[in-house]
């Protein structure tokens, strides 16, 4: 994460989830792709790699955001291995990225190592 992108990150990560967000128009996405370090859009979704020196460190990340999904109301997609975890987020009722998933994103880089 850059320090110009961090005071961005931490306001988006200060939100808190919506029921019911709105689908994100493609130029309000953008807005927040650039904020969200490594981040990628595709197929509907925010999708980002985390890796890991070892499985522990890996299941200790996955709680953190199981505990930070409840707390939101707001759950992703999880691909687990020994060194590392795939997230995705996306709102299935909307039918794809809504700021809800920025928010999540942002507050899963603020726990990454």
């Amino acid at each position: 994460m850059t320090s110009a992108a961090a005071p961005e990150l931490v306001a988006l990560a200060a939100q808190r989830c919506r029921s019911g967000a709105p689908l994100l128009a493609s130029a309000q996405l953008a807005q927040w792709l650039p904020v969200l370090s490594g981040w990628e859009h595709a197929e509907g979704k925010l999708r980002k790699t985390f890796r890991f020196t070892d499985y522990y460190h890996t299941i200790a990340f996955v709680n953190a955001i199981a505990w930070m999904a409840n707390q939101q109301d707001h759950h992703p997609d999880l691909s687990v291995h020994y060194d590392r975890v795939v997230i995705d987020w996306s709102t299935h009722d909307a039918g794809g990225v809504t700021l809800n998933d920025c928010i999540c994103a942002a507050r899963a880089e603020q726990l990454a190592p």
